[in-house]
């Protein structure tokens, strides 16, 4: 038995041939993809972003309830050591620098190999003192891990010389020493098209287009304050490299062919999440609710057991953590009684007559049951649940969002550890049903007000009549429906009692009742956090202006006084420091303050006193005004 997995991240489902994405994008490999696999219509993330999912591609099971961004722990099972310790060689490629940070750094030691590739989004590769000195950009966040990128660049001036490339190469040369062997698993991991979309000019030209403004192919984490033609070139820099992505695939495809492995090679393309690309006036992930764009993920699978099913969609509801199932029932490697995921295989064949109730595309005809609800989210942030047509995004209860507590025994996170006075005050919590026995420090974890889900309130759609979430619902017998589903889905994953409290929830679903409905609660903010936020170019611009560096703006007396006059107060709180590197516009569209109305007061204010030298020229627009930093 043989398998090989091509994980991408960031890969918008929305974009690619075979779910409908524009015609404008090149990405004839995907469409070939689909032709011999089944593309799952019905597929969700699970834990986010990135870590997370792949603690999930390993475990089989959600992690998001329990703690945030970390390694595998201690009591996780993972696939990839199964399969090695069950006598199938895993081997993983991969430039994704996560892995080898201190969040992910229990990874990579599960499979028998690895090789790993440098220089993606400010990976501490290359050593420069001097700084680097990019062109105008407009990313407002510049800090150390915008600087490593600039530098990195300069070494990957080549398609052979980037790290996606290399990572592809490694794995088409796995094939080629082993395709004649049994019993392996390839994974090809590429951090590609995760920001920043840096690709070569010869993508770039495959979406030719006017545009003469600053650099931008790496987005803040904030709502749209870009004009429209700045969003649309982000969105074809986006494009360019996810062609990069489709030629990649390509070379795998045509190796499988050439290796003769399509008659006995199991294959699966698959992503961790999407990436807003301007859709509901977001940029990004993580900072918002985790709507469709990000969280309905593409999922291609070739099962040479099925080759009748070349070519074909299917509706059933599935996940991330079906993966793992997946590959062990595959290889003949049982689960473990703490996988949560099921083979794919015994989701059944699905029904996709298109039902417009209930379950919805998750119903199946086949011999395995439906799944009859998803669910999705990350540590602190809404608990989420679908059942394939209607999605309910639950928010804490109150506006503290707490209590919040995170459960591990690897206390490491992204790129640093926890600190001393984060530990402080730990204590040892009861064993979860998947912890085999083991007790877990429990560490406080704080709630920043403006990143937690009650400045967006809990929130539900019908994808069936509003398939891109435009227009939220309320529907007080379909959210009690959810609501019961969702406390299922807690119990299920053995929630902690912290996040019951945190979101209002009972214990059980039959105590669920009128009193724990919260949508038509939080409507009023609901509905102003989707307000679209303030644009570079509804504003007059001088020399200085709400795009300005703030240290810059900060550092003219006359600017600093006419911020605390029209402001008053926005210098003495933390939201100056929130925002690293950041500017006016980004910081009101961030937090919402400054207001439309103050911004426009200062944005005038600012052009009498700095007024730009080019006196003539009245509707100065963000590709020739002067670049935040």
């Amino acid at each position: 038995m043989k398998a090989v997995m091509v994980m991408f991240d960031s890969l918008n489902r929305h974009m690619l041939p075979p779910y409908g994405g524009p015609e404008w994008v090149h990405a004839p490999n995907f469409a070939r993809l689909a032709a011999r696999t089944v593309t799952y219509d019905t597929c969700y993330a699970g834990s986010m972003p990135c870590m997370p999912a792949r603690r999930e591609l390993h475990t089989g099971r959600h992690n998001f309830l329990h703690r945030g961004w970390g390694p595998l722990e201690p009591f996780d099972d993972s696939m990839p050591e199964l399969l090695k310790q069950h006598g199938v060689h895993t081997h993983l490629v991969s430039d994704h620098q996560h892995y080898w940070e201190d969040g992910g750094a229990t990874y990579h030691g599960r499979y028998s190999t690895w090789e790993f590739f440098r220089g993606q989004e400010g990976d501490a590769w290359k050593g420069h003192v001097a700084d680097p000195r990019p062109p105008e950009d407009l990313r407002a966040g510049r800090g150390e891990l915008w600087r490593q990128d600039w530098i990195n660049r300069q070494y990957l001036d080549t398609e052979a010389k980037q790290p996606q490339t290399l990572t592809f190469d490694a794995g088409l040369e796995f094939l080629r020493v082993n395709h004649a062997e049994d019993d392996w698993f390839l994974q090809i991991e590429t951090f590609d098209p995760h920001e920043p979309f840096f690709t070569q000019a010869h993508y770039k030209e495959l979406y030719a287009h006017d545009y003469d403004g600053p650099h931008f192919d790496w987005p803040d984490y904030n709502r749209v304050t870009e004009t429209p033609g700045q969003v649309e070139h982000a969105r074809y820099e986006y494009a360019a490299l996810l062609s990069m992505c489709d030629h990649s695939l390509g070379r795998v495809l045509d190796a499988m062919d050439s290796h003769g492995l399509g008659d006995d090679t199991l294959l699966i393309v698959c992503t961790d999440h999407g990436f807003l690309l301007g859709e509901k006036g977001w940029w990004a992930k993580v900072v918002q609710p985790w709507y469709e764009e990000l969280v309905h993920t593409p999922l291609f699978v070739h099962d040479p057991r099925r080759p009748d099913r070349a070519g074909t969609h299917d509706a059933a509801l599935v996940q991330t953590i079906d993966l793992a199932p997946t590959l062990l029932e595959y290889f003949g490697v049982d689960r473990t009684p703490d996988m949560q995921g099921r083979p794919l295989r015994e989701t059944g064949e699905a029904d996709t007559t298109g039902a417009t109730d209930g379950p919805g595309p998750g119903a199946t005809t086949g011999a395995g049951a439906a799944r009859t609800s998803a669910l999705f989210g990350m540590f602190g942030g809404h608990v989420n649940i679908t059942d394939g047509r209607h999605v309910y995004m639950r928010a804490c209860h109150d506006d503290t969002n707490l209590p919040l507590n995170e459960h591990t025994l690897m206390p490491t996170r992204i790129r640093g550890r926890f600190t001393p006075r984060e530990l402080a005050d730990i204590s040892l919590a009861e064993p979860f049903s998947f912890t085999k026995g083991v007790r877990t420090v429990r560490v406080p974890a704080p709630a920043p007000a403006l990143l937690g889900p009650q400045r967006f309130g809990t929130l539900l759609f019908d994808l069936a009549t509003d398939p891109r979430q435009e227009r939220p619902i309320v529907d007080n017998a379909v959210e009690l429906r959810m609501i019961r589903l969702l406390v299922e889905q807690l119990r299920a994953n053995d929630a902690p009692h912290d996040q019951y409290e945190r979101l209002g929830l009972p214990h059980d679903p039959d105590f669920v009742d009128q009193g724990h409905l919260l949508v038509a609660a939080q409507r009023e903010r609901a509905d102003a956090a989707r307000e679209p936020a303030a644009r570079a170019d509804e504003f007059p611009e001088g020399a200085l202006n709400l795009r300005t560096p703030l240290a810059r703006l900060l550092a003219e007396p006359a600017a600093a006084d006419a911020v605390r006059r029209i402001v008053p107060g926005l210098l003495d709180t933390e939201l100056l420091t929130l925002r690293g590197g950041g500017t006016l516009l980004h910081i009101a569209a961030f937090t919402g303050r400054p207001g439309r109305a103050q911004l426009t007061e200062l944005a005038r204010e600012l052009a009498r006193l700095f007024p730009a030298p080019d006196t003539d020229s009245t509707d100065s627009t963000a590709e020739d005004a002067e670049v935040p930093a």
